[in-house]
């Protein structure tokens, strides 16, 4: 399993590459967390099978994916609702 993470914000993206089971390649997994604001730390998103389970050859791969879903759900999804 790999992990990355990176701030866009007022949130944080975790991302993860994780093995395939039974199968070559790596799952993209991404967590977005509201880390300012003023208010508490909240789980915004939550994927742990980006791209319906699609497997990428490496995991620099995945966890670039991975990275830039959690970039366009801070972007384009919550930017939108606040």
């Amino acid at each position: 399993m790999y992990f990355d993470e990176a701030d866009t914000g007022d949130y944080r993206i975790y991302a993860g590459a994780m093995d395939r089971l039974n199968s070559y390649g790596y799952v993209a997994a991404v967590v977005v967390v509201r880390i300012r604001g003023g208010l508490p730390r909240q789980e915004a998103f939550r994927d742990e099978s980006l791209a319906g389970g699609f497997c990428w050859s490496s995991p620099k791969e995945a966890l670039q994916f991975a990275l830039n879903a959690g970039r366009d759900v801070v972007m384009c999804r919550i930017g939108a609702r606040a």
